[in-house]
């Protein structure tokens, strides 16, 4: 098992629970771990479609969060493992979504979620 990640993705969408919050678009940080399966152990002779692509993962998680209203980073984090997990057929995800800003005390505020599975 290997364990594919993209760490710090910047994303914009409207998110909070305030109205003035889904009015804008607000800064998120996204990290995501993939589990994932296939390990071609001879790089002399690979298949590149055995492989996980980062730019497909990383634009799918910006469509979607960018299209779609959320109220809370917990909500976010949800969709994304559902959405992972569909889509690239991972059998566990980890996923960090953090808010900077939302707190002025703190750098930043966010979740951490494990859904699914890791060998």
């Amino acid at each position: 098992m290997d364990i594919l990640y993209i760490e710090q993705l910047i994303v914009f969408t409207k998110i909070g629970i305030y109205d003035w919050e889904q009015r804008i678009k607000q800064k998120l940080l996204i990290d995501i771990e993939m589990e994932w399966k296939k390990y071609c152990s001879n790089t002399n002779n690979y298949d590149i479609n055995q492989y996980l692509n980062y730019e497909t993962i990383a634009d799918s998680i910006l469509i979607y969060v960018q299209n779609q209203n959320f109220t809370l980073i917990e909500h976010v984090a949800e969709k994304l493992a559902n959405l992972l997990i569909s889509r690239f057929h991972s059998s566990g995800v980890r996923i960090k979504v953090s808010k900077p800003g939302a707190i002025a005390q703190a750098t930043m505020v966010g979740v951490r979620i494990e859904r699914g599975y890791f060998v």
